[in-house]
């Protein structure tokens, strides 16, 4: 693992790179607040040439969101660069799962996105059922719910007993914002498993369909890619299981004692403590 005081190898690491993947929260910003180091080190990556994709983890919004939200933050991102896990949830579902009824706990944004995609749905977007009379879905879906209910955790896991299959997004048990950390998909989905008994299939990162999904889209070979993330588990995992060189910043989730405490086969290819140092390893001197 290399530090920031390994400068001439992490240096040369980045500059090795082509496409730099972005975690969004706690990595580029925090809630609504950004990391003016951030916005500068990408618009540098991109005057140098350099590629840049953001990936979230976080589906209860659409990349439509997202588009806006980095613009306002000062990113100044391109549709092409914008990626969610229910992205890849959905592209599953359309191409693996095609014209099963789908039950969806999550926001109405991502509930949009699934009809934008065609999905077949039971529910509409405030999780109710649209027919109670109506056959059970095949599929339920869980997700960072921010309208959560009981009513719905109620209606998926009944679904699941009577043996729906089980997808969730994406496994992130926190998400950080700028006054801490709140309850995240993967929390949600803990408390359907220990109800049902049921381990979902697992989407966004650090899964195989995503980085199947980045290399699909921007043409880009894995040792070409650098991910930049704040999780051990989502964003660091999907580096080390799939060929990516892998950043961790640490300003958002993952401590210094949680890096410490990992095995050799779960840490960065590069800590830094933000994407400041990032920043001065790649562009110092230039």
């Amino acid at each position: 693992m290399l530090t920031i005081q390994n400068r001439a190898e992490a240096g040369e690491l980045l500059r090795a790179k082509k496409l730099f993947i972005f975690d969004m929260d706690g990595t580029i910003y925090l809630g609504g607040k950004p990391f003016d180091f951030a916005v500068r080190f990408i618009a540098r990556l991109r005057e140098s040439g350099r590629r840049v994709l953001f990936f979230t983890n976080n589906a209860s919004h659409d990349p439509v969101f997202y588009m806006e939200k980095l613009t306002r933050l000062g990113f100044a991102p391109t549709t092409e660069e914008i990626c969610t896990s229910g992205n890849v949830t959905a592209a599953f579902l359309t191409r693996k799962r095609a014209g099963k009824r789908v039950y969806l706990m999550g926001t109405p944004e991502l509930w949009r996105q699934f009809e934008w995609f065609g999905i077949p749905m039971v529910n509409g977007p405030d999780g109710r059922l649209t027919d109670p009379s109506s056959p059970e879905p095949d599929i339920v879906v869980t997700s960072f719910d921010t309208g959560l209910t009981y009513e719905k955790l109620t209606l998926a896991c009944d679904f699941i007993r009577h043996g729906a299959e089980y997808l969730c997004t994406h496994p992130d048990f926190n998400c950080p914002t700028e006054t801490g950390f709140i309850p995240d998909s993967g929390a949600i989905a803990a408390a359907v498993t220990a109800s049902t008994g049921v381990t979902p299939v697992y989407f966004g990162k650090p899964y195989r369909e995503t980085a199947e999904m980045i290399a699909e889209i921007t043409g880009e070979t894995k040792d070409r890619m650098m991910i930049f993330g704040d999780r051990l588990y989502t964003d660091i995992a999907t580096g080390r299981r799939h060929g990516i060189s892998a950043t961790l910043v640490l300003t958002g989730e993952t401590t210094m004692a949680d890096v410490e405490r990992a095995s050799e086969a779960e840490r960065p290819d590069l800590l830094l403590p933000s994407l400041a140092e990032a920043d001065e390893l790649l562009f110092s001197g230039n």
